[in-house]
């Protein structure tokens, strides 16, 4: 008698309480055997248990659905590789409420050669700014990582140590730096707090990233961007951008031990043993070049990045929770990921500095912008 996919053989283990099964124990069949190894930590245990689970029908898609919000890279493309083409009404429903794209992270070794490519998918949703203006925000997974340089990184400072754990919550970040195009269409909506020029920028071109811009104009587009969506825009945590550069890596660059031009846009220069490269010496359009592992680009190079952040000379007495660390009547606002202009030290991930919040004692130059961020809250 052929017998039924959910009933177990007397040789296997039914695991109950809390504790997963063991990697490499046998556990029950069917629909019920794959749940329990999704309830595994380990990523090939539940790679494995998706690629069983499409065998069950509507209930193991459903398990493959929600996988997609697992927070590993591994489990969530594999997740998304078995739905991509599938035509059930569930499945294509999901993918019109929560978009996915597919992009290649690129890591080179010290002589800047490619020593690998991976394909990776994220999900991000747009915003509809008006007039064919679209902003697209990419969900970044929460997780833990270790702040700061090491002392020994070639580049490093004393501004970024000591090197301590954040534990980030996951959050919506934008998939490009803020575009002359947006600002100009957020700069239309009523004003909140200050006036925003539409065209501040020393570089002209709808798709280059806006610059010339004050920490409180960047504050005053998220205020807007708000009012108008109803989700609540800001500037990413200092702690929220170090973690979506380094995308789980903890070399100086998410592309590895180095950069080259052919990577970043920014100011000549050698890190390691990588050839000199060919440097525009101006800003370039968002996403001329390869993004980090989470499906984010120009996080080094073409315009430094605006964070929430009051300035702190060191990590002493810093947040460990990845929110902003701010300071009353401190008017240094935290920079971030280096410009155009700059040489490829201060575009490590670790890398930081500051300007004043309003702009007015160091003029306004075409080396600032900034990225926004915003929660992530889900209603399913």
């Amino acid at each position: 008698m052929r017998k039924k996919p959910n009933q177990p053989k007397k040789h296997d283990v039914v695991f109950g309480g809390q504790n997963p099964p063991p990697i490499d124990a046998p556990i029950l069949e069917g629909i019920e055997g794959v749940k329990l190894r999704l309830a595994n930590p380990e990523v090939e245990v539940k790679v494995a248990a998706l690629k069983d689970a499409i065998n069950y029908g509507d209930a193991g898609i459903d398990l493959i659905i929600k996988a997609l919000q697992e927070e590993s890279r591994q489990v969530k493309f594999t997740a998304y590789d078995l739905l991509k083409d599938r035509t059930e009404p569930k499945v294509k429903q999901h993918f019109a409420n929560f978009l996915f794209f597919e992009f290649d992270a690129i890591a080179v070794n010290e002589f800047g050669q490619e020593i690998s490519r991976e394909c990776h998918v994220a999900e991000y949703f747009v915003e509809d700014l008006d007039n064919g203006v679209f902003l697209e925000m990419v969900l970044i997974p929460g997780g833990t990582f270790i702040m700061g340089s090491p002392e020994n990184e070639k580049g490093s400072s004393f501004y970024e140590i000591p090197l301590h754990e954040v534990k980030v919550p996951r959050f919506f970040m934008g998939k490009y730096v803020v575009t002359q195009a947006q600002w100009e269409a957020v700069a239309a909506l009523p004003q909140i707090n200050c006036f925003l020029d539409p065209y501040p920028c020393y570089f002209k071109g709808a798709s280059l990233p806006v610059e010339q811009i004050s920490w409180d104009e960047a504050m005053e587009f998220c205020a807007r961007l708000s009012q108008k969506t109803g989700r609540n825009y800001c500037l990413p945590s200092e702690a929220q951008w170090e973690y979506a550069c380094r995308a789980g890596t903890t070399t100086p660059f998410h592309f590895g031990k180095t950069i080259t031009s052919e990577l970043v846009n920014f100011g000549q220069g050698i890190y390691a043993f990588e050839p000199k490269g060919t440097y525009p010496f101006k800003t370039m359009p968002v996403g001329n070049y390869p993004p980090n592992p989470f499906g984010l680009y120009d996080m080094y190079g073409n315009v430094w990045e605006f964070c929430a952040d009051s300035w702190h000379d060191n990590y002493e007495g810093a947040p460990t929770d990845g929110s902003a660390w701010l300071a009353d009547n401190v008017p240094r606002k935290v920079l971030r990921g280096g410009g155009w202009s700059i040489g490829p030290y201060c575009c490590r991930s670790g890398a930081r500095y500051w300007s004043d919040r309003s702009n007015k004692h160091r003029g306004r130059g075409p080396e600032i912008g900034f990225r926004v961020a915003c929660t992530a809250v889900r209603t399913n």
